[in-house]
């Protein structure tokens, strides 16, 4: 059996920032590689941290990406980019030589982060923030902090690779559960330097200043139930995404210090960002079929490839969704529905943290405008 890509160091870009939604990158790889002869453009209107952005940086071919999520979109603009390690780490020394105007004081960031590695964290924030125009510096020194933020405590803290008491790499768990959880084991926050942890991170990406067909303008935090999202698109398309699984709400405060850092606020935000209205099956299918009759609109051909599935709390069949999203919008072919690998086993949307329920069925589907 191969060793999966997420093992292989040379594809590390790829996992410059942990996220807990995502398919394996084989995934998008194999369907590209099918259709290199084309040159198609790539497009994934709900891209994540970027997989299927990533598959075409590897294979060459010209890419758009676009999710309502700030936090993805800027793990997704860093697989677009390349610079050299120094040139990330320059810049992130010039930011670290302004001290933070203020730093939060909840409970929780004092339990948190050592307080010299909060004071790094918030100079790195205020910094990043303060950038008007974006350079392939910005783009990956934000994803690398956004995937060094929060983490597993290393037991040689020369080897961290986070700046964090005990926490998850995927997701950030809520302050009053951590500050609980830090406490009744008596844990205390590494005093870290940031830039060293930074450094390990970069070191472990060889392709980093590699120049590829790539271009990090090309993802863009937008709605992609919206015409105008895709008024730059035009020519053969194929689409590879995984929209939110119907009654999957739950992306803004299961990354809330990843938007904290990002300029949100230091408590929990439980409405925000919307990509798909959950307000009843039909309202989800109606949402669907808007953004695969945009995208059909600006192709010179597509072929459209869709990785759907249920999460255990709410009661539903993506088959079922999938097929009712093409039907209202519209003149498409189902070429094959067949079974992916189950959520728990690629890591997936129905992988709920700390829960014991199995994750529910994945299904891939295939489809072509007629």
């Amino acid at each position: 059996m191969p060793i999966p890509l997420a093992y292989d160091r040379s594809y590390a870009l790829n996992a410059i920032c942990p996220y807990y939604t995502m398919f394996p990158l084989e995934y998008p790889l194999g369907i590209l590689r099918k259709h290199l002869h084309e040159n198609p453009i790539v497009v994934d209107p709900f891209c994540g941290r970027g997989t299927t952005i990533y598959a075409a940086r590897r294979t060459n071919l010209r890419s758009f990406g676009f999710d309502t999520s700030p936090i993805a979109v800027a793990i997704a603009q860093a697989k677009l980019a390349s610079s050299s390690k120094s040139d990330v780490l320059k810049l992130a020394k010039q930011l670290l030589k302004y001290p933070p105007r203020s730093t939060p004081t909840s409970k929780f960031f004092r339990h948190a982060f050592a307080p010299s590695t909060l004071r790094q964290i918030c100079s790195l924030r205020e910094g990043l923030l303060s950038i008007n125009k974006d350079s392939n510096e910005c783009v990956l020194l934000r994803a690398a902090t956004l995937g060094c933020l929060h983490g597993p405590v290393a037991k040689n803290l020369e080897l961290t690779g986070y700046f964090s008491n005990q926490m998850p790499r995927t997701f950030s768990s809520k302050p009053d559960y951590s500050v609980r959880y830090w406490q009744k084991w008596g844990m205390q926050a590494p005093e870290v330097n940031v830039l060293d942890v930074l450094e390990r991170k970069l070191a472990r990406i060889p392709e980093l200043n590699q120049r590829k067909i790539a271009n990090f303008g090309r993802v863009k935090c937008a709605d992609a139930r919206l015409a105008q999202t895709y008024r730059n698109l035009h020519g053969r398309l194929v689409v590879i995404t995984s929209p939110p699984y119907y009654g999957m709400k739950t992306y803004l405060p299961d990354q809330w210090l990843r938007n904290w850092f990002l300029g949100g606020m230091e408590e929990v935000q439980y409405h925000g960002f919307t990509q798909l209205r959950h307000s009843s099956p039909e309202d989800f299918v109606r949402d669907l079929s808007r953004v695969w009759s945009h995208l059909k609109k600006r192709a010179d051909g597509i072929d459209l490839y869709v990785r759907l599935g249920t999460i255990s709390s709410v009661k539903s069949d993506a088959k079922t969704l999938f097929h009712e999203s093409l039907e209202e919008s519209r003149e498409w072919r189902i070429v094959y529905t067949k079974r992916a690998k189950t959520a728990n086993a690629g890591k997936r949307q129905a992988q709920q943290m700390n829960g014991t329920s199995e994750a529910q069925e994945e299904l891939d589907f295939h489809a072509v405008a007629v």
